[in-house]
């Protein structure tokens, strides 16, 4: 099996096969593990932490779990003020992770299957394989490929090249701000929601608790990925006025700030299932407003890595396997689309998706 991407859902992925006793070999376009900055802390609920502790071998997980934070099991929504507007009980076990911790406890046990900086640069599919092409001239053949390479997908742009990602019409910036300042905020999610959907987002776990900013983009200047620290301290400051002090006490000791436009895939129909096949954001990237987006790609390494593992001990044609995969994955990958936009509208101002472009 041929993976594109060593995320977090193609790394569980390896895992979960390699669990099976399938061969696996997986291409990273990134040189190393961590040479990009892809955010910080991850929400894990039941099936997220279903499908990890199902893939990673026994002694990774309990030894990832010790170091996992265990939030309060609610969403809450304040004021500026901080008086409470919401609060949403959660049932199920949840757990606050660092992404890059989640990384390394994924790549632990796979590390001789993955290669970084291959970048694919297309795909031949014949019979009996499928062969992934890469930017240094390498041809890398397999029974199936699995584009786990993000919303920025290259295998998603050459083989669904209708299935689009479109911007949600808001922008958030990203930071750590110091555990302590936080220390009455220990919920999954903390929101305090301020005039025309400016949000500042709070979310503790083990070592530091992440802050956001998020708006829309029409209420932000140009080029605040050219913006040092303190411009972006300073601007989240002028459009937070008469804010709580304590909110303005987290902005002033944020940290590590990366701004990010947020983007969306658009649902689109079933496709015919071939030797080729989509994970994770590569096919259902999502806003942040559901919490979900790395529990499905979780959930989706599971699934796929079940279904190759049963065609395989039958002997079976591993499109079969892709085609059960895609049934499942479809319905629910598009469904979190959709609650994501949802929840984005009514807390974030979030656009309404646009209607599927078909083949």
């Amino acid at each position: 099996m041929i993976v594109a991407g060593a995320g977090v859902g193609g790394l569980c992925l390896a895992n979960a096969l390699r669990g099976a006793g399938i061969e696996v070999a997986v291409h990273e376009r990134d040189p190393a593990v961590s040479s990009r900055r892809q955010g910080y802390r991850l929400h894990l609920g039941e099936p997220g932490i279903e499908a990890l502790s199902s893939a990673l071998p026994a002694g990774r997980w309990e030894e990832f779990l010790a170091g996992a934070h265990v939030p309060e099991p609610r969403f809450v929504r304040l004021d500026p003020g901080l008086n409470v507007l919401d609060v949403v009980e959660h049932g199920g076990r949840h757990l606050s992770v660092d992404r890059e911790a989640l990384r390394r406890a994924l790549l632990a046990d796979v590390e001789d299957a993955v290669t970084f900086g291959a970048r694919l640069t297309g795909f031949e599919t014949g019979r009996g394989s499928v062969v992934a092409l890469f930017a240094d001239g390498t041809a890398v053949a397999g029974d199936v490929l699995v584009g786990a390479d993000g919303i920025g997908s290259a295998v998603r742009g050459r083989y669904l090249p209708h299935a689009r990602v479109v911007g949600t019409g808001l922008v958030q910036l990203y930071g750590k701000i110091p555990l302590g300042l936080a220390y009455d905020m220990g919920n999954v999610f903390t929101a305090i929601t301020g005039p025309g959907h400016r949000t500042v987002g709070v979310a503790p776990t083990r070592g530091y608790a992440t802050c956001s900013f998020g708006a829309r983009a029409e209420d932000l200047p140009p080029g605040l990925d050219l913006m040092s620290q303190e411009e972006l301290r300073a601007l989240v400051m002028e459009l937070t006025p008469g804010w709580h002090p304590r909110v303005h006490d987290m902005i002033a000791h944020w940290t590590e700030i990366v701004p990010l436009e947020l983007r969306t895939s658009v649902p689109v129909p079933p496709w015919p299932a071939t030797r080729v096949t989509l994970l994770g954001d590569a096919v259902h990237a999502m806003s942040p407003a559901a919490g979900a987006g790395a529990n499905v790609a979780l959930r989706d390494a599971t699934t796929l890595a079940s279904a190759l593992a049963s065609t395989s001990a039958r002997g079976g044609d591993p499109r079969e396997a892709v085609r059960a995969y895609e049934a499942e994955m479809i319905e629910y990958g598009f469904a979190a689309v959709r609650a994501s936009a949802a929840n984005g509208a009514r807390f974030l101002g979030q656009d309404p998706l646009p209607l599927p472009t078909f083949l």
